[in-house]
């Protein structure tokens, strides 16, 4: 190929992505507000059968982050989606673990898996979506297991995701979300003695997360709710969902570049379908 063709090449492939760009931010401005849900689903067949369709077709969402689908493409292939949503997929090498998907109704530059860590990304925990603004990071964070044996593979993910973030920002603002598997403060579950040092509630993964806030991520919903008993995780036992007896596990953290633009974050526990419910931002 001579260097005229390939320049050539090039060329047309930034002018392809400047195309692109150009209807990303005539949609945005069309559009307006830029909504975001995320939920941990807890199997995407099992959350099919307890309304999933209809709270998507309802949601009207710009990006629906899932995580824990427990599912490869070809399970779900004879699903039909609610119209306007293109679907990205994310499966875990184990079948039937982890997993993450996203559900677009805004045109991304780029869908990309992974967080550059081969350790991690086997498990299928990260999804990436590039849009003219802003990327948004669809993670599920490894739980730590009981008596914390999984905390060196949980801690090493911390530092990695937070790399990544990190990355992304020195070209853009990041919005990253999912269940984060950790209840930072006591505020954040219902029986914060009972649970000290568990998993979710230790030492280790709390000072993961302080490192978030440390790099300027914004916890978006503690940005407009100082208040308890919100919760977004409840066990199966006990009827916890019930009497609220729940832990805020997951979250939509924003670059401190957004903090203008965050007009709205909220948490949906009126939803079922899974032991999580879905938690979302709106941004200007």
């Amino acid at each position: 190929m001579s260097r005229a063709w390939r320049g050539a090449c090039a060329e047309v492939l930034s002018c392809e992505r400047q195309n692109v760009l150009h209807r990303e931010r005539e949609t945005t401005k069309q559009w307006g507000l830029m909504k975001i849900l995320s939920w941990n689903v807890n199997g995407v067949r099992a959350a099919l059968g307890k309304g999933l369709l209809d709270w998507m077709a309802a949601a009207k969402a710009d990006v629906i982050c899932l995580q824990e689908v427990k599912a490869l493409p070809g399970d779900v292939q004879g699903v039909v989606w609610p119209a306007g949503y293109t679907v990205h997929w994310n499966a875990a090498e184990k079948k039937g673990y982890s997993g993450t998907a996203f559900f677009l109704r805004r045109q991304p530059l780029a869908v990309t898996t992974g967080i550059g860590s081969p350790l991690h990304d086997a498990e299928g925990r990260a999804m990436t979506a590039e849009f003219a603004d802003c990327y948004v990071v669809g993670v599920y964070v490894p739980n730590a297991q009981p008596e914390l044996a999984r905390i060196d593979f949980r801690q090493a993910w911390d530092r990695a995701l937070l790399a990544y973030v990190k990355k992304l920002e020195k070209k853009k603002p990041v919005v990253f979300c999912g269940d984060l598997n950790v209840a930072h403060e006591a505020i954040d579950l219902a029986r914060p003695k009972e649970n000290v040092g568990s998993p979710g509630c230790s030492d280790q993964e709390r000072a993961g997360f302080r490192n978030y806030l440390a790099a300027g991520y914004i916890d978006t919903f503690r940005h407009f709710e100082a208040g308890p008993e919100h919760y977004s995780w409840w066990t199966y036992r006990a009827g916890a969902r019930e009497r609220n007896i729940g832990w805020r596990i997951d979250y939509l953290m924003a670059s401190a570049g957004l903090k203008s633009q965050l007009q709205r974050a909220w948490i949906e526990p009126q939803v079922m379908g899974s032991d999580h419910c879905p938690v979302g931002l709106e941004l200007a």
